[in-house]
Order: C-alpha cells, then structure tokens, then sequence
C-alpha cells in the first residue's frame, strides 16, 4: 500500500513540478519587465525635468531682466545717479596661437592676440534698444579701436515689425551677424573672407517683419551706406528666413539672401541648419549641420560654399567637422580647405579650442594648427538660432 502512495506521489510531483517552475518563470520574466518599464519611466521623467528646468531658468533670467528693465523706464527721476541706469557691459577677450607649413606663406604664426570686444548695451526707454561694439586689435604694432557696430532698435513697433539704424552687421546669410566668439571655428569659411572680408558691416536702416504664423517667417531688408562712403545710401539688401521645429528633438532653420553692394557688385547667399538635441535639452548632447552657398558677381560670377557638422557628446566638450570651397571664375586653381575642430568649454564665458586645417590652393596644399581661447567677463547676451 505504502509503495502505491508513494508512487502516486512521485507521479503527482512530476506533473505539477514543471508547471510551478514555469508559473515562478513567468513571474520572474513579469517582474524584470515590470523594472525595467519603471526604469524606462524614470529615465524619461528626469529628461522631461531636466528639459522643463532648463526652459524655466531661461525663463526667469529673460523675466529678470524685463522686470529690471522696466523698472529703470518707470523709475521717477531724481537728478542723483543710479547704478540702475548704467548699461549691461561685456568684454570678450580672444587670442591663439597658430602654426602652418605651408612654403612662403604670409599668414602670421606663433601667438596672436585677437579682437578684443567691447560690448554695451541697455533699453533706452520702453520704446528703444541700443547697442555698441568696439573692437580693440593690434595692427602694426599700434592699438587700434574700431566700432564695428552702433545702433539703436525700436522694440515697440506694431504687427510684428522692428526696426534698426546705426551701423549693423548686415542680416545676410546665417554667420554674418554673428561676432567671432560666436563662430564654431576659430575662423571664418572661405567664401565669407573671399566675398564679405569675413563679415560685411554697414550703416544704415534696417526693417523686419516676423509672420504672426506657427511656423517662423521672417522677412527683412536695409538701406544702406555702401563702400562708397560719403553720405549717399548705394547699398540695399533683401533677406527672408523660415524655420520649426520636428517634434522635440528637432528644430530647423532655411534662408536666402540678397546683397548688392554697388551698382556693379552683389552678392546671394542661401543657408540652411538642422538643429538635434534630447528632450530638447541642448546643454548636455546636442548635434549641429550648417551649410551656406554663395555667389558674388561683378565683372565675374565667383562662387563658393561650405558644410559643417559639430556635435556635442556630452556637457562641456564638441567636436567639429568643416569642409569649404571657392570656385572663382578667373582661376583655375581653386582654393578648398578641410578644417578640424575640438574644444572644451568650463562654462558659457570659457573656451579652449584646438583647430587643424588642410589647406589647397589648387597647387599646393599645406596644414595648419591654432589653439585658441574666448573668455567674457560681465554681460553676456542670449545668442541667437
């Protein structure tokens, strides 16, 4: 009898065994998914916190200042001083050393110290904005202070319209309004220093008129001085830029533009930049590619491009690729360059950068290498797109 017991027990047990084993996999597999799913949540939870930190520390700084500003424009007027109407003043201070090996080559090496820049700025009153740059340079051994920009902008025009006059960097292109400290590499692309001298500066009148649209439209045009001097206006330029975003992650931004410099000489230019970054939050990772194509004709209709790409892996360090090229119309030697670029950022006022470049002049090449650094003390504005 015990055997038949015993027996029937073994038989139950081999039965239900495999079953209970895979009941307790199954809530083993039910229990990992379930962690991970809560992992998932979390790691999507901190993003959106991080993100929405991200907006509300640009929100409250952009608030601050409103506020500090409209506080000067409606505080009663004394006749005794006050700190409180003294402008926001920055200084970027910028300097490298650089080496090439190219033969016979004009370019300066060793240490050069660049452009210091001087920037004022403040709200004159609630209908006002003005803004000053003065460049301080060594030419020649001597100090030079040039005034690149001075202008003043009406911020209180209707239906979407704003007004500049002065003397600007002109809105063409995407980098021309840009101050170098600006710039993803320690120079500028080949078609800006061949067709504008690197940036085309001008005193004038300039008009907008952003679209009242989801979608960013901006369209805009400037009477200008032009480089005859004297006190004719013989420049004008026309520029249009439209952009959005594709989701959260992306945002994009496409243009063309118009310059005609004198009654001989202008100059088109169209760009294009796609922007990527998680959540939207660009401080921690972040991807740029940015592209512009120019043409300047005169007696000749000289052409010339350039595409980047930098992307930032992780906070404080980018990497940075360029490509550029001329295709001049009077030589068959055209000139193409490939540019290298990594730099390490302590914060938004300083920056470390190495640079190394491949130049071809179409019957030579040569390379190049630069260190350089940025560093901004005081007022230090929001940049733009």
């Amino acid at each position: 009898m015990r055997t038949v017991i015993l027996s029937s027990t073994v038989l139950v047990l081999a039965f239900f065994t495999p079953a209970i084993s895979q009941a307790q996999d199954d809530d083993i597999d039910a229990l990992r998914a379930a962690v991970a799913e809560m992992r998932a949540d979390y790691d999507s939870r901190i993003a959106e916190l991080e993100r929405r930190l991200a907006v509300a520390e640009q929100n409250a700084a952009q608030a601050s200042f409103s506020v500090q500003q409209s506080t000067i424009a409606a505080a009663p007027s004394t006749g005794a001083p006050s700190s409180a109407s003294n402008p926001a003043i920055g200084v970027v201070f910028q300097g490298q050393a650089r080496q090439t090996d190219a033969s016979g080559s004009d370019e300066e090496e060793g240490y050069l110290l660049g452009e210091t820049e001087v920037i004022m700025q403040a709200n004159v009153d609630d209908k006002f904005r003005a803004w000053l740059t003065a460049a301080i340079a060594l030419e020649d051994g001597e100090s030079v202070i040039e005034i690149e920009e001075s202008w003043v902008e009406a911020t209180a025009l209707p239906a979407g319209f704003g007004a500049r006059f002065g003397r600007f960097a002109s809105g063409i292109g995407y980098l021309n309004d840009k101050h170098s400290h600006q710039w993803d590499f320690a120079d500028q692309p080949l078609p800006y220093q061949a067709f504008l001298d690197g940036r085309y500066f001008d005193g004038g009148l300039q008009m907008r008129w952003l679209a009242p649209t989801d979608l960013y439209m901006e369209l805009g045009g400037e009477v200008l001085q032009g480089e005859g001097g004297g006190s004719g206006l013989e420049s004008h330029s026309l520029f249009a830029n439209v952009g959005g975003d594709v989701g959260i992650n992306n945002s994009w931004l496409a243009g063309g533009s118009y310059l005609e410099i004198d009654d001989s000489t202008s100059v088109s230019v169209a760009h294009f930049l796609w922007k990527w970054a998680p959540q939207g939050n660009w401080r921690q990772k972040n991807f740029v590619f940015q592209t512009e194509y120019l043409e300047r004709r005169d007696a000749v209709t000289d052409k010339g491009w350039y595409a980047q790409a930098v992307f930032q892996p992780f906070q404080r360090w980018r990497f940075g690729v360029r490509a550029d090229e001329l295709d001049l119309d009077v030589d068959s030697n055209d000139p193409s360059r490939w540019t290298l670029m990594m730099d390490w950022s302590n914060s938004e006022f300083s920056r470390f950068r190495l640079q190394v470049a491949r130049d071809d002049d179409g019957t030579d090449t040569s390379n190049e290498w630069a260190l350089q650094y940025i560093h901004s003390i005081g007022a230090h504005g929001a940049h733009d797109f």
